[in-house]
Order: C-alpha cells, then structure tokens, then sequence
C-alpha cells in the first residue's frame, strides 16, 4: 500500500512537470493564453509559478520563475523518491 501511494504521488508530479513544460512551450505561440490549452495549462500551474515569480526578479526581459518553479518540482521529486520508495 505504501509502495502504491509513493508512486501515485510522484505520478502526479511527474504529470505536473509535464504541464509545466507544455505551458512553458505553448507560450511562445500563444502568449497571451487565448487557446483553451493554454487557458488550462496556465490555470493548473499558476499557483505553483506565482508565489516563486514574487520573490526571484526578472533578468531584463525574460522570466525565469518558471525555471526556478521547474528546478524545484524536480527537486521534491527526487527527495520524495529517496524518502517513499529508498
């Protein structure tokens, strides 16, 4: 049962990382996220990407929150990988 619930939670993050890259990807053809793909992915990852864009600044123009957000993502993965399943 333990081994299972490790697993479906870093499935879950792993699916996560995946939106985060679609919506990384999809902003560079719908910018300001019209399409309803875009719409969604911005939806389910904001609130992971915000609090992160509030405290790391901007270089000139580009916006590396998500990078940041995305590095940390991978991160928990990997602790919670060693910690669930050893």
């Amino acid at each position: 049962m333990g081994t299972q619930l490790a697993g479906l939670i870093l499935w879950v993050l792993q699916i996560f990382s995946f939106a985060l890259i679609g919506r990384a990807l999809l902003s560079w053809f719908d910018p300001f996220a019209r399409w309803p793909i875009s719409r969604a992915l911005y939806d389910a990852t904001e609130w992971f990407v915000a609090p992160i864009r509030q405290v790391v600044p901007r270089i000139g123009m580009i916006d590396i929150s998500f990078i940041v957000a995305f590095f940390l993502l991978r991160m928990l993965q990997s602790l919670l990988e060693t910690a669930l399943i050893g």
